[in-house]
């Protein structure tokens, strides 16, 4: 394939041109999809939608916006358990808020949970419709490069679709174990808690990556006994090592009990709860087991093979940075190709398709500009390259951190775990990466993010103005220490 950052409209994998009235055919109606769909439509394409399970796909559904939606309900509740020290008291009892008479009421959680993840899958919706975009419900599958058939519930074909551009949107599924399926009542997935009506007495996650670690996070801040079982060393494998240093001792201080180095064997139902037999032979007892285990993409029955489109080792769909896959008119984007399994990677990826296809000068995916955050208390964002990067070799960068109960709002708040850390090239100090570890880490990110997209100096950041008082001033602080540092 053609090396996607020198396309330009004269490009053979090009199958379109703008003001053509040309059949775009989407399948998956998630971030990749619909942002995708929006953006055909604005092209003035013919654009068709294909989606079984509702717009929004599991993104809006089972996945994101349900998940953070309770994650802010446990954050309320986190952040108010802890204001005995900024000196709130019950006036009931004088205990602090969240040992006395505040307690969850899961099944109205998970009400509102599941209503607003449908009004935010019916804004979708209507969006679509409004740009025109045509919805069909079904599963579409390829039946050759150029078409599409929609298939329903019943697995009877419903109508075929001719396609000038197809854009294969189709997510991912939680993964399982053999030894431990699924059954939506104590052994669950990720898409099946938000049916639970009252809360586990002992909530057992065993998987210590992004998703493990948020609901981990949350459950023990609603009020469930939490076990945490990791196989690695560490929580959230991959990430900050500091920022993870930060969550062990938060889930530590809030009586979250992890297990590291070791895996979960089989889950069984036994009683009222769940055992959980670990490979070591040790069994853990609870009302229910979490398998957050990752995604399987949901590529088995697409019909890639009839149309030739080439799959990694992994079953994720092979693109290139402007979503191409290996047959021409194909792409494909979100969860299903691998890249960052992100909501906002998958729109990007949907976005940049659509352009490329319909004739307009593109910008490729750049991974070093995709920042990401782990929604746990405190949370976590990055973006750019890592100190490990650093520490390996990989890239010449200097690193400097800078704790959060330095900074005066902090310490207005009562916060006490976090930090900022600023990675610089040398020489230019061109920002190429950073970590915030806070509340509200997932916006204070943006300001970095700018910065490495832009290739903004340590100096330009510390020149910026920022409100006193502030977490932000944390983020030019650490830069002006960093280029003090650096100039000594």
């Amino acid at each position: 394939m053609s090396d996607p950052s020198t396309a330009l409209p004269s490009d053979p994998h090009r199958v379109a041109r703008a003001g053509d009235r040309s059949r775009v055919v989407i399948i998956g109606g998630g971030p990749g999809g619909y942002e995708a769909a929006l953006t055909a439509a604005r092209h003035g394409a013919q654009t068709v939608l294909i989606e079984e399970r509702g717009i929004g796909g599991a993104a809006v559904l089972t996945d994101v916006v349900p998940s953070k939606t309770l994650i802010a309900t446990a954050d309320v509740l986190d952040q108010v358990a802890g204001s005995q020290e900024l000196g709130i008291r019950n006036a009931d009892d004088g205990s602090a808020p969240g040992t006395g008479t505040l307690n969850v009421d899961l099944a109205a959680v998970n009400q509102r949970v599941q209503r607003l993840a449908t009004a935010q899958s019916d804004d979708i919706r209507k969006s679509l419709l409004a740009a025109g975009v045509e919805i069909l419900d079904g599963r579409g599958r390829l039946t050759g490069p150029s078409r599409v058939e929609v298939v329903d519930h019943a697995g009877s074909v419903t109508d075929t679709v001719d396609a000038d551009v197809t854009l294969l949107a189709v997510g991912a599924r939680p993964r399982e174990l053999e030894t431990a399926p699924c059954d939506g009542q104590r052994i669950l997935n990720w898409t099946q808690l938000y049916a639970l009506e009252s809360l586990p007495k002992h909530l057992i996650v065993v998987g210590s990556g992004v998703t493990g670690a948020e609901f981990a996070s949350a459950y023990r801040a609603l009020g469930s006994e939490v076990t945490l079982v990791s196989s690695r060393e560490k929580v959230l494998p991959g990430t900050d090592a500091d920022a993870a240093d930060v969550l062990e001792h938060a889930f530590s201080r809030r009586g979250v009990t992890v297990r590291s180095r070791t895996r979960a064997a089989t889950a069984r139902h036994e009683g009222d709860g769940v055992v959980v037999t670990l490979t070591s032979g040790e069994e853990i007892a609870g009302s229910h087991t979490l398998m957050a285990l990752g995604g399987i993409p949901s590529t088995l029955d697409l019909g890639l093979e009839e149309a030739g489109v080439r799959v990694t080792d992994s079953g994720h769909i092979d693109t290139d940075r402007v979503s191409r896959t290996s047959v021409r008119g194909i792409y494909a984007a979100g969860d299903c190709t691998g890249v960052h399994p992100l909501a906002s990677v998958a729109a990007m990826q949907g976005r940049i398709a659509m352009h490329h296809a319909l004739g307009d000068a593109v910008s490729p995916l750049i991974s070093a500009q995709v920042s990401s955050a782990v929604f746990t208390s405190p949370e976590i964002a990055v973006v750019g390259v890592s100190e490990q990067d650093v520490a390996d070799g990989t890239i010449s960068g200097e690193v400097l951190a800078l704790p959060l109960e330095t900074n005066p709002r902090a310490k207005m708040q009562g916060l006490i775990e976090g930090f900022v850390k600023l990675i610089v090239r040398p020489g230019s100090h061109t920002v190429i990466g950073a970590v915030v570890v806070s509340p509200r880490a997932s916006e204070l990110i943006l300001p970095y993010t700018l910065a490495v997209a832009h290739r903004l100096t340590a100096e330009q950041v510390a020149g910026t103005f920022t409100v006193y008082p502030s977490l932000t001033g944390s983020l030019a602080e650490v830069a002006r220490r960093l280029t003090t540092s650096l100039g000594d």
